[in-house]
């Protein structure tokens, strides 16, 4: 069941919010349209500042000229009486001191402005007079050209690309004279950094010691009017006269706990009913200033709580500068090649870089229900772990149907419990699939309109997903990129937007870049690093246990990701209980000696395949006729420390690895580690860091629980593991006696009808029926937001789903001992009365009932209950449903489970009649269990059996030769080969013949 995107990646309908946590900082809103109003205010704005930079000094030159002595004054001249001369002279020193602070005032607004810096210095005692300064600059740039640039845009980040740092292409320089010359500028972009925290600092703390002083004042944040939501960029423009300083709001207010139990954490995300400590100068009739009568004594007990948490905020604040003061001075090191990483800046026209307007949350964001908000958060890890899933208990089914394990056929999986279920609930909740899809058919498209320019694939660094649009950078300009991707924001951005990418069809293309791999989120955007095009080793310092978090994340996306062919995964030291999750991808080593044996070997062979095919890289092999044997990435994930002599070693293997397709993630406990081309940081508080690349992600983690749990879940559905494969008892029995009649029976296998309720209003009714479906096809229960996740796939609020969870209960009702028939059980989950019924249930209890029940012992039982079963057969399961709903099947594996269950039953039922030599029935039956099963190879062969039973030779043949024109190329499988040798000696001069 696929949720929202986020940055991840999907959109989201018109009006409803995303839902899931996530890191979001200031997004660009539109700016609203020019009026006259805004033409007049700039006109004026323009003459004042002309007049005041401009014509004062022109009119003191004019009027008043020279006003200081032109000789250096003598003693006597403090003894000389002061006449209107020597005042006026005074006066104008004044004035010009004046005027060169107001100017001085003007430029560095102007600077501001016009370079994007989100605060500007302050002129030292011009408070006043660069208040006026910047009211000036902004009403005059606010219908300029550079409108747009004088607000912080996605490209600064809000976070440590603030200021006028400008976005960095990625590069890949191997000189060690431009590498020193980079790490020179990180540093003092560094530098930079930290002082304008010092700026937004000093400004806190200026509105804290006003507030120290009983000043302190407080805004409540107003719901919204119409489509109008309240901003801290707003409410700085009404309070403080400039929205710009609405990061003095953010830094006063981060992190503390506000009334609903929840904190500030991005300037963007801001709910109504918070309360918003102000600076000092703040003003307007909205403002509470130490709160009195004129509020109700629930804000008034709000906004004192509220003031207590003032210190704890301002101590969190400081914890955070010095991080990143301590951050800043962090390097790659060695001699690999430094890149800068950079969010993607938004196209929309209208743009701005202040934050966006208050959203709602589509799930609380106070509680995630018991759920792992890593997995919820991970919404392509998710999908991929999700559909792996799907496929190995599909393979369990089919080998247990096939007899490839054990003598018993089964339908029904192991239900998982406690963390396992958890965990797997998160999967359907957290999941994707819409994007993981968008992301596949945007990259291989991207390869087949190369491959149709004879162009190779640039060299990309990374992607980012943001709003379902794709972002590529590339390690160097590589021209314009083909129709419908375009040029993004410089030379080295492809974009193609959402619209464009739904336009792509599958395509037999090779998949480009398989090495990509998300890390994590930075405000809106999902950054996928392309591991195997690093110039050299990734680093990754910080605690043991959050780098393998971050470890098994990666691994685990790598192993089941779906935009990926064939690759190799080497872990090493680490990850032998992760080899579950795809046998054929992951590859586990012992230790470091291993890996270098291993990989040496590969290196040398890698370098002999690209000179004998005469590749530069292996991206040139991945376009063109060649591109779907061989060019497979192998991306090594390394989690311990290397020892100094094997740190070095690793650093020559890698040092040519990005041209042979081989990537290598390296664990450390330090971040100098030796030939690490871009270093990387975890924090305990689950923050990636990467200076030099620009980066400050919130991480994509895999906890170690959440690891376990995900493993239980594919070893539990391993064929192997038992040998009687499935079990063979249904998750649900229904009493199939004459007395078991249920009060509400549901018809799921066929068209979709209901028995025993009236049909709920007109509108809901298509939402009421899909909700029972789902709970009737999981009568172990299910979680309220996989529900909510499967109705409504792009997110919805708590109060929707609860007024449909009311809804169902009212329409479902209760039974006559006044039970509700939709219940919570202990765990909160869903769950259904015994009196609510699907045919599905008791399509499973009369299979039962005949092959282990009643039927074991009486003959006539089983023949009955298995006629009565093929009855209720009526179509595919849910035959009728409306296109675009039910999207949470395919997450099912009910599509495999109803087709294998009705062959069974054909089988039985055919044995059945043939114990007692009816052929024409058990091939009836037969015939019955085909309309539901064409592709059971098991059927077939019991009709050949069948057939041959009825003496007929002729019938026989003309079966065989359906048989042979329904397989195709593709032949018979070798199981109806040799029961056709034995059946029909002479089939194969027929099918000679017919060929």
């Amino acid at each position: 069941m696929a949720r929202r995107s986020t940055s991840s990646s999907t959109g989201r309908p018109t009006g409803t919010a995303p839902s899931g946590p996530r890191n979001r900082t200031p997004q660009p809103v539109r700016l609203r349209r020019r009026t006259f109003g805004d033409v007049v205010k700039a006109f004026l704005a323009f003459v004042v500042l002309l007049v005041l930079v401009v014509g004062v000094p022109g009119a003191l030159a004019v009027t008043v000229g020279w006003p200081l002595p032109r000789s250096a004054p003598s003693m006597d001249w403090l003894s000389q009486p002061i006449d209107v001369q020597t005042f006026l002279n005074a006066l104008t020193v004044v004035v010009w001191l004046a005027w060169a602070q107001f100017t001085a005032c003007v430029l560095v607004e102007v600077k501001a402005a016009v370079s994007g810096v989100g605060l500007p210095g302050r002129v030292p005692g011009a408070g006043p007079s660069q208040l006026l300064a910047r009211q000036l600059v902004a009403a005059l740039l606010l219908v300029g050209a550079t409108a747009a640039s004088f607000t912080p845009g996605l490209s600064q980040l809000g976070h440590s690309l603030e200021g006028n740092q400008k976005g960095t292409v990625a590069t890949a320089q191997a000189t060690p004279g431009i590498l020193a010359q980079q790490q020179e500028q990180a540093k003092s972009t560094a530098a930079a950094l930290a002082e304008q925290a010092g700026h937004a600092a000093a400004h806190a703390e200026q509105g804290g010691s006003t507030a120290a002083h009983g000043a302190t004042k407080y805004y409540r944040i107003q719901p919204p009017e119409g489509r109008h939501h309240d901003s801290l960029w707003e409410i700085a423009q009404r309070h403080l006269g400039d929205g710009r300083r609405y990061k003095e709001i953010y830094e006063l207010n981060k992190d503390r706990i506000q009334p609903d139990g929840s904190r500030l954490s991005e300037a963007s995300l801001i709910r109504p009913g918070w309360i918003m400590e102000m600076p000092g100068d703040a003003h307007g009739g909205e403002l509470v200033e130490n709160p009195d009568a004129h509020v109700s004594p629930e804000v008034r007990q709000q906004i004192g709580d509220y003031a207590q948490t003032g210190d704890h905020a301002q101590h969190q604040h400081q914890q955070h500068q010095q991080h990143q003061e301590q951050g800043g001075g962090q390097h790659a090191g060695g001699d690999g090649a430094t890149a800068q990483i950079t969010v993607p800046s938004q196209r929309q026209s209208g743009d701005t870089g202040a934050p966006a307007a208050h959203e709602t949350s589509a799930h609380s964001s106070s509680s995630s229900f018991g759920l792992s908000e890593a997995l919820l958060g991970a919404p392509l890890l998710a999908a991929g772990l999700l559909a792996a899933l799907g496929r190995r208990r599909r393979q369990a089914l089919w080998q247990s149907a096939l007899g490839a394990v054990g003598g018993r056929r089964g339908m029904e999986p192991p239900i998982p419990a406690g963390d396992a279920q958890d965990v797997q609930d998160a999967l359907l909740v957290g999941a994707d699939p819409e994007g993981v899809r968008q992301l596949d058919r945007s990259l291989r498209g991207l390869a087949a309109a190369l491959t149709a320019e004879s162009r190779s694939l640039p060299v990309v660094y990374a992607a980012w997903l943001s709003h379902g649009d794709l972002h590529l950078q590339l390690a160097q300009p590589a021209g314009k990129p083909p129709a419908p991707w375009q040029l993004g924001q410089d030379q080295t951005f492809w974009t193609l937007s959402r619209a464009d990418a739904e336009h792509y069809e599958d395509t037999d293309a090779a998949a480009p870049y398989p090495g990509l791999v998300s890390l994590g989120t930075m405000d809106d955007s999902r950054l996928l690093l392309n591991l195997e095009a690093v110039p050299g080793i990734v680093s990754l310092s910080g605690r043991e246990a959050d780098r393998a978090a971050v470890f098994a994340s990666v691994a685990a996306e790598l192993a089941t990701n779906g935009w990926s062919d064939r690759m190799t995964i080497t872990l090493v030291g680490f990850g032998a209980d992760l080899t579950p999750l795809a046998p054929n991808r992951l590859r586990h080593l012992d230790d470091v000696e291993a890996l270098f044996e291993t990989m040496e070997a590969e290196t040398r062979q890698r370098r002999g395949a690209l000179g004998a095919a005469d590749h530069h890289s292996v991206l040139t092999g991945r376009t063109g006729p060649a591109q779907h044997t061989r060019w497979a990435p192998n991306l090594v994930l390394l989690a311990t420390q290397p020892s100094a002599e094997d740190a070095v070693r690793l650093a020559e293997l890698a040092a040519d690895a990005a041209r042979l397709g081989i990537g290598y993630l390296v664990g450390s406990e330090r971040d100098d580690l030796p030939g690490a081309a871009w270093a990387m940081e975890i924090t305990p508080d689950g923050r990636l860091l990467a200076p030099l690349l620009g980066l400050e992600l919130q991480a994509q983690l895999l906890p170690a629980v959440q690891q376990r749990a995900v493993v239980e879940l594919f070893v539990e559905s391993d064929p192997e593991r038992d040998p009687d494969g499935p079990t063979t008892t249904p998750p649900f029995l229904v009493d199939i006696s004459e007395q078991g009649r249920p009060a509400v029976y549901a018809r799921l296998v066929g068209p979709y009808e209901i028995i025993g309720l009236d049909t709920p209003d007109g509108d809901r009714s298509p939402l009421l029926h899909e909700a029972l479906a789902l709970l009737l096809l999981h009568r172990e229960g299910v979680h309220p937001r996989v529900l909510s996740s499967a109705l409504w796939p792009r997110g919805v609020t708590e109060d929707v789903r609860d007024a449909l969870l009311e809804r169902l209960r009212g329409w479902l009702g209760t039974d006559p001992d006044g039970s509700p028939r939709l219940r919570a059980d202990a765990a909160g989950r869903l769950t259904l009365a015994k009196s609510v019924v699907s045919d599905l249930d008791v399509l499973r209890s009369l299979y039962y009932e005949a092959t282990q029940g009643k039927g074991v012992e009486s003959r006539a039982v089983r023949g009955r209950l298995l006629t009565d079963a093929l009855v209720l057969v009526r179509g595919p399961l849910l035959a009728d449903r409306a296109e675009g709903r039910y999207r949470w099947l395919t997450h099912e594996i009910i599509d495999a489970q109803l087709p294998l269950l009705v062959a069974d039953i054909g089988l039985a039922l055919s044995a059945f009649h043939l114990e007692k030599d009816r052929a024409e029935k058990a091939i009836e039956a037969l015939g019955a269990a085909l309309r539901t099963a064409p592709e059971d190879e098991r059927l077939w062969n019991e009709l050949l059996r069948a057939t041959h039973a009825t003496g007929d030779p002729d019938r026989l043949r003309a079966l065989a030769a359906d048989l042979i024109a329904r397989s195709g190329a593709r032949g018979l499988p070798p199981r109806t080969e040799a029961l056709l040798d034995e059946l029909l000696p002479t089939w194969r001069d027929g099918a000679a013949a017919t060929g």
